[in-house]
C-alpha cells in the first residue's frame, strides 16, 4: 500500500448556524476555495475534501476536483467515520485534519505539524497560541482509525480528534507553541456566524489582497479602526 501523508479537508454546505456558508463570499472567492486554496498550497502532495453524498455538496465536490484535490464523499452525521474512510481510500498516513469553517489556516502549518509528529513519535499534535480557526491537527493513521472503532458519544462521531485527545493514556500527544510571529489566540479567524462572516470579510478588505497570509490578518486586526463622522 502506498501510504503517504496527506491533509483532508472536512467540509459540507449543511450549517446549523450559518446554513450554506462554504459558498458565500470573502472577495473575489467562496469560503470554501479559501480554505482549499490556502491547503494546496501547503506542499502536501495529497489534499482530499471529505464531503457528505447529499446532493447539497455536489458543487463542493466539483471544485475541489477542478482545483486538482481527490474527493471522498460518506456520511453526513458520521463524521469520523467519514474522515477515517477518506484517509484509508486515499492511502494517507499521517493525516492532516482541516475543517470547512476555517478560510484563514495557516498553510505552513501542515508541514511543521508532519514534522512534529516525527520528531516526537506521537500519535497526535497541534499547536497552541495561532488565532482560532489558523491551526490544523495532526493524527496518525492507527490513531485515526483506532478512535473509529472505538468512540461511541455523538459528540466523538462529530468532532473526529476529541476521542484520540480524551484519551493520554492510550495516545501520545503532543502540543506545540505556535511560531512567534503568528501566536495572537484572542483573534477569531473562523467562520461560525454571519458576525464571524462579516468580520472575516473586513479583514481581508484590509489587508487587500485575495490570499492574506495570517500574519498579515493579525497586522491588519492590530490597527484600530476609526469610523467616519
Amino acid at each position: 500500500m502506498n501510504l503517504r501523508p496527506g491533509i483532508i479537508l472536512q467540509a459540507r454546505c449543511a450549517s446549523t448556524r450559518l446554513p450554506g456558508k462554504a459558498l458565500e463570499r470573502i472577495g473575489k472567492r467562496t469560503l470554501f476555495e479559501h480554505c482549499l486554496h490556502r491547503l494546496l498550497a501547503s506542499g502536501i502532495d495529497r489534499v482530499v475534501l471529505a464531503t457528505t453524498t447529499r446532493h447539497e455538496d455536489d458543487g463542493l465536490a466539483e471544485l475541489a476536483r477542478k482545483a486538482g484535490a481527490l474527493v471522498y464523499r460518506g456520511s453526513a452525521d458520521d463524521v469520523l467515520a467519514r474522515f477515517a474512510a477518506a484517509a484509508e481510500t486515499c492511502q494517507l498516513d499521517p493525516v492532516i485534519r482541516a475543517t470547512g469553517d476555517n478560510p484563514a489556516v495557516d498553510p505552513q502549518g501542515a508541514v511543521r505539524l508532519l514534522k512534529l509528529l516525527e520528531e516526537t513519535g506521537a500519535d497526535y499534535a497541534c499547536e497552541s497560541g495561532l488565532p482560532i480557526g489558523a491551526g490544523l491537527e495532526a493524527v496518525t493513521a492507527a490513531a485515526l482509525h483506532y478512535a473509529a472503532s472505538a468512540a461511541t458519544t455523538p459528540y466523538d462521531r462529530e468532532h473526529v480528534t476529541t476521542f484520540i485527545k480524551s484519551q493520554p493514556r492510550t495516545f501520545r500527544i503532543h502540543t506545540a507553541a505556535a511560531p512567534r510571529d503568528l501566536a495572537e489566540p484572542s483573534l477569531r479567524l473562523t467562520v461560525d456566524t454571519a458576525e464571524d462572516l462579516d468580520w472575516v470579510r473586513d479583514l481581508f478588505g484590509r489587508v487587500g489582497r485575495t490570499y492574506p497570509t495570517v500574519a498579515e490578518l493579525i497586522a491588519a486586526a492590530r490597527i484600530p479602526q476609526t469610523g467616519v463622522a
